[in-house]
């Protein structure tokens, strides 16, 4: 029998997906009810309606150019196209120009469907196939019928929700977002993510240049003496001890100012925010700089500013930290930065859910006598294991030592299922390297050795953001990379603030997916 990863080989071999936020099929997507169906419409060279249903674990798809109608007997043509994965189900966005498929796509319609015949695989391979569609528009009994080759007629058959002279170019909204399809033309770098709340499915693709940095603000902050107001993405930020060194030099490298600090907090902002919005933030702060010790503080003060979000945990044990820091905008993060937090880390959940984990956390936490190229092995034989599983998965440098992987999940499963999950996946990848793997608790109980820590995925439980600086010399941050970057040459601390920015210009975000992405974790045996 075919699998879905064999059948979606055409589809794979036609996208380059580091240019389209199409979704690339890698990860095991399944139904929690019937069969599904989506139709999107879709303006490329011309414009055409992709007839997609589940069968066998991949979308088996249809060009349709005029698009279906309830019409009863009013004939359709319909080219048979390339299966596409699961998640395209809800897939509503720009692919660029010069990409297979290039321009926009609305969901259509979408819902369920039946096969009147026994095995569907076996009807379309016979050339005919009956369908009961339950969609928002499409609904009725529709029949796909092979002419020749890959060219077929789709057709509504006359039952009681026939339709005479039905158009679908009368009903041009989307069924997920009410879009059109030009609203989504004149919005190409977002996304929809139909499992997030409407007020807030509409996701970045990429930071966007309103919100960047303005080159007169940080203008602005370079005048300033050693303290000032700083008025900064519409907010007036008092700002002090401007020339003091918070990191020291790396080698004869310049050590890093606050001023520098902050700098780099207003430009790396619209990046970093997607991975925060809407979570309660634990900041890390070191007011004396790097070197000098530190300390957590999740309780947002008294003395914060009127504007910061916050969120007030209702959970919270007497003594217990209640109100946290929510960084939804980007003055948020530059008032922690000018406190003197020169580490973010936000929670896993988000504040309408905090129970409810967005990601599966794997931490490669080495040893004192880990090598690096050890934890690199681990960190590929996860990589091995959940390719294996079609989870997707990103890699992230720590900054110190470690690596971190990070899984993007629906939300749906308690903190309790999640750490199960990745406790039952890392035993199985440490059985294959026993001689790297220790599963004790205590650092001086591990004889040297790695740990594999899923005891993160718990509620409250953080690791440092994705571009957060590490109180070290030179700044380094903790930097997403892409898999195939990873290797024994690559240190965990080799992007720092100075540099990472250049980076983000020539790769982009390699975590780009953690946010954009959603999935079931598949059952382990």
């Amino acid at each position: 029998m075919v699998t879905p990863r064999e059948k979606l080989a055409p589809y794979r071999g036609k996208r380059d997906f580091g240019k389209t936020p199409e979704p690339s099929g890698t990860r095991r997507t399944t139904s929690d009810g019937g069969r599904r169906f989506v139709v999107q419409r879709h303006r490329a060279r011309n414009l055409h309606y992709d007839v997609r249903l589940e069968i066998d674990g991949v979308l088996v798809s249809w060009a349709v150019p005029k698009g279906p109608t309830l019409a009863a007997g009013v004939r359709r043509g319909a080219y048979h196209v390339e299966d596409h994965p699961m998640e395209y189900i809800d897939f509503e966005g720009v692919i660029p120009a010069g990409e297979y498929g290039g321009g926009d796509v609305i969901v259509w319609d979408t819902g369920t469907w039946e096969p009147q015949e026994q095995d569907p695989a076996q009807a379309l391979a016979d050339g005919e196939l009956h369908a009961d569609l339950h969609g928002e528009k499409l609904k009725g009994r529709f029949v796909f019928v092979r002419t020749r080759a890959d060219d077929w007629i789709l057709l509504h058959k006359k039952d009681a929700y026939a339709t005479p002279n039905w158009d679908p170019e009368k009903h041009p909204r989307s069924v997920l977002s009410g879009r059109t399809n030009d609203e989504v033309k004149a919005d190409p770098d977002r996304l929809w993510r139909s499992d997030l709340p409407a007020a807030t499915a509409s996701l970045a693709l990429k930071p966007d240049a309103a919100t960047a940095a303005d080159p007169d603000e940080l203008k602005a902050l370079d005048k300033l003496k050693t303290q000032g107001t700083w008025h900064v993405f519409g907010r007036d930020l008092k700002v002090t001890n401007l020339d003091k060194v918070l990191f020291p030099g790396r080698g004869r490298g310049r050590p890093i100012t606050k001023r520098d600090f902050l700098r780099y907090t207003a430009q790396i902002a619209p990046t970093i925010l997607p991975y925060l919005t809407r979570r309660p933030l634990n900041l890390h702060r070191y007011p004396d700089g790097a070197g000098t010790k530190g300390f957590w503080q999740k309780e947002l003060p008294g003395h914060a500013p009127e504007w910061l979000a916050r969120w007030d945990n209702p959970d919270a044990a007497p003594g217990d930290s209640r109100t946290y820091l929510v960084a939804d905008e980007p003055a948020a993060l530059l008032w922690a930065a000018n406190s003197g937090a020169l580490e973010w880390h936000a929670w896993t959940s988000q504040v309408d859910k905090p129970d409810k984990p967005t990601y599966a956390l794997i931490d490669l936490d080495p040893g004192t006598d880990t090598k690096w190229a050890d934890l690199v092995t681990l960190a590929r034989l996860h990589r091995e294991a959940l390719d294996h599983l079609g989870v997707l998965s990103r890699a992230k440098l720590t900054g110190k030592r470690g690596i971190q992987i990070w899984i993007p999940i629906t939300r749906g499963p308690s903190y309790a299922t999640t750490r199960a999950w990745v406790e039952k996946l890392s035993r199985t990848v440490g059985a294959a390297a026993p001689d790297l793997v220790s599963w004790k608790w205590q650092k001086s109980e591990r004889d040297g050795l790695a740990r594999l820590d899923y005891t993160q995925n718990a509620i409250g439980n953080t690791l440092v953001a994705p571009y957060s600086p590490r109180p070290a010399a030179g700044a380094p941050v903790s930097a997403p990379i892409h898999w195939d970057e990873l290797s024994p040459k690559l240190k965990p601390d080799a992007f720092t603030l100075r540099t990472i920015m250049k980076r983000l210009a020539t790769e982009g975000d390699p975590f780009h997916d953690v946010v954009v992405a959603r999935q079931k974790l598949p059952r382990l045996r």
